[in-house]
């Protein structure tokens, strides 16, 4: 039993009146929220959702104090649910982890059996956090190209926010399905770093933001994977290939979508919305294998750069103005 026992955590708390205020404290067990499964977290993440949460957006963290975190890795502590036990390597990612309930930016989390994976033995924890969310949002996007007919030899596809989390990660799997990809970004210097992630191309953001109105654009692109939203992926739309499909995974550019539906009736273009959270969990589940098998990604550790529990902070106002390149891991003990 937990007793006494405290564990240490990213506490967000607001004081009265209304700031806002990230610290490592200790937490006693008994405030986790109900779960089947409680959780020794090794390895988290920071995703752009986690700033939001350590922020304060009400938007994500629904109330304060909160511990932000969507990713967590490490092992059973203890388990109500038969399909767990003590000492089990487990994964976490999504659902309502750090943001509807405490998530993974802490030494212990306790949630329900539903959400838990086994990770596969060729994959470490600290791997599955460079994954994490980003790197399931990446699969699907993946999966949603191929299911639309997106093959290799259709042309090539195009990625946006492409040194972020998720684009870095899509960058990298489509190159290595053999697919040819172009990735967007708007920092001229990384153009090196991701030509060697696999890049064929790299373009700046203006060549994928179309201001006119109009309904099409000449046909470029077989598919997209776009974690930007707005006018971009309006422009996308408007400029891919009969039959091609554009994956939308992100609101940062706006969640406005200002184009017609010439797109979708005169070029047959798929317009394919990915969740990540809400994802069946047996989709999931295959995904952690593909990662771990046929998608299998050479040298992920070099997508990735570290932070402790009481420096994570420090990496809050950088991911939420866009100076992080890649996945930043998170080692909570």
């Amino acid at each position: 039993m937990a007793g006494n026992e405290t564990f240490r955590c990213y506490y967000v708390t607001k004081d009265a009146q209304g700031n806002v205020r990230g610290d490592v404290t200790s937490r006693p067990i008994a405030e986790l929220p109900p779960g089947d499964v409680r959780i020794r977290v090794r390895w988290s993440s920071l995703n752009y959702k986690d700033a939001l949460a350590a922020t304060g957006h009400p938007g994500v963290a629904k109330t304060l104090p909160h511990v932000p975190g969507i990713d967590a890795a490490g092992e059973v502590i203890e388990s109500n649910s038969p399909q767990f036990r003590a000492g089990q390597s487990v994964i976490v990612t999504g659902y309502e982890l750090g943001a509807g309930q405490w998530g993974g930016w802490a030494e212990q989390i306790r949630v329900p059996a539903e959400w838990v994976f086994l990770p596969p033995e060729s994959l470490s924890a600290r791997e599955a956090m460079i994954l994490g969310t980003a790197g399931i949002t990446a699969g699907l996007s993946v999966q949603a190209l191929e299911r639309q007919g997106v093959t290799t030899d259709k042309g090539e596809v195009v990625v946006t926010g492409a040194t972020g989390g998720v684009g870095s990660l899509a960058v990298k799997l489509l190159a290595k399905l053999g697919y040819r990809v172009v990735a967007v970004s708007g920092k001229k210097d990384k153009e090196p770093w991701l030509r060697a992630l696999g890049a064929a191309r790299v373009i700046g953001r203006e060549e994928v933001s179309d201001s006119t109105d109009r309904p099409l654009l000449k046909a470029v692109w077989a598919g997209a994977a776009d974690t930007v939203g707005g006018k971009t992926l309006a422009t996308l739309l408007r400029s891919t290939q009969v039959g091609g499909c554009v994956a939308a995974m992100g609101l940062v550019g706006g969640a406005d979508l200002p184009l017609t539906v010439y797109p979708f009736i005169l070029r047959g273009v798929t317009l394919a919305g990915i969740t990540s959270s809400w994802s069946p969990h047996a989709v999931r589940q295959q995904l952690w294998q593909d990662f771990a098998g046929k998608w299998k990604l050479e040298g992920l550790g070099d997508l990735a750069q570290e932070a402790d529990l009481a420096h994570v902070g420090e990496f809050v106002p950088r991911i939420l103005t866009g100076q992080i390149t890649g996945r930043v891991v998170v080692r909570i003990s």
